[in-house]
């Protein structure tokens, strides 16, 4: 996974509370191979009547090249299926701007290379008032932790490790190799102090 520090792109606002990971991705959509790609599941129904139809006025229908998603409080809650993260990115998703998050969608975010960029409800109420019926781009700098849509320039919390994982590109592993020395090192030190922890070698035959 390739890191970054600045995006631009088109803002799609998808303007409600809540919206869960059964949501982003149902679970019938789940058992296909990651190879095939899961963006044509995002929110599937919502995107889509019951017919299969798209739902002409819906957000990311609107907007299908939208690479920055703007919507409301709790943005990911729900079950920890990482596949609702796939379901963003492969669509094209590269940052969601939410007054908050789920826990758990907000870390498998980071380590798929997903902004999950907080900011102030308040602003966050302004800011969809004033994009509803328009099209905006967003430009995203994630050293500064600001997002400029038009005249605006917000601010967003993000976490200084996950911060460090979008630059560099880097998950959870790769996040740790970055103390294989000190790991190393420890264990060294452990296996001097108390050999008696470590599993005894087999001799020969």
């Amino acid at each position: 996974m390739s890191g970054w520090t600045r995006h631009r792109g088109l803002i799609a606002v998808l303007d409600l509370e809540r919206v869960d990971t059964d949501q982003l991705i149902p679970a019938r959509f789940m058992s296909t191979p990651r190879s095939k790609g899961y963006g044509a599941f995002l929110l599937h129904d919502l995107r889509f009547d019951a017919d299969g139809q798209p739902t002409p006025d819906f957000p990311l229908n609107r907007t299908p090249n939208a690479t920055v998603l703007v919507t409301r409080r709790n943005f990911g809650s729900g079950s920890s299926r990482e596949a609702a993260v796939y379901a963003l990115v492969d669509f094209g998703i590269r940052v969601v701007i939410a007054p908050s998050f789920g826990d758990i969608f907000a870390s498998n975010a980071v380590n798929n290379g997903l902004l999950p960029a907080r900011v102030d409800e308040a602003k966050i109420d302004a800011l969809i008032d004033e994009l509803s019926d328009a099209t905006a781009t967003a430009s995203v700098d994630i050293e500064r932790g600001d997002v400029t849509i038009g005249h605006r320039q917000l601010s967003f919390t993000l976490d200084v490790v996950w911060r460090e994982k979008l630059i560099n590109g880097w998950d959870d592993i790769d996040l740790t190799e970055q103390h294989r020395p000190a790991i190393a090192a420890f264990r060294a030190r452990r296996a001097t102090a108390t050999p008696w922890v470590f599993p005894a070698k087999r001799s020969a035959g």
